[in-house]
């Protein structure tokens, strides 16, 4: 059986969150890989097993029906990564910053909603 590294996420909480959401944390998980590779190999290969699990909880929810095949590409393109990028001539450093913009629109949606509850 495979170890589940974010079991809380697993339990329904993650399927509650945007897709904007599910993919800048994923993209954290993919920061950490790029930050560590060639330094640690402990902590990068910890990242990228929790980045594919992110990427698995994510392809599994049912609300991005129509959307599967760009989540399975990207994952595709990150595994490329990891191993060198020898198929899509991808690096960690590239998908940092494709993740980086949800993140940046998951923050932008949260000033928002805080905006709007003030008034």
């Amino acid at each position: 059986m495979k170890k589940l590294f974010h079991k809380e996420l697993a339990k329904n909480r993650w399927f509650q969150l945007s897709l904007a959401e599910q993919l800048a944390n994923i993209g954290s998980e993919v920061t950490r890989a790029r930050k560590w590779q060639g330094k640690d190999k402990n902590i990068f290969w910890g990242a990228v097993d929790r980045a594919l699990e992110l990427f698995d909880l994510t392809l599994a929810d049912s609300r991005w029906r129509g959307r599967l095949r760009e989540i399975a590409r990207v994952r595709e393109v990150f595994c490329d990564a990891v191993f060198g990028g020898k198929n899509y001539q991808s690096s960690l450093k590239d998908l940092e910053r494709y993740f980086l913009l949800f993140a940046f629109l998951v923050r932008r949606q949260l000033e928002v909603k805080n905006e709007v509850a003030n008034l």
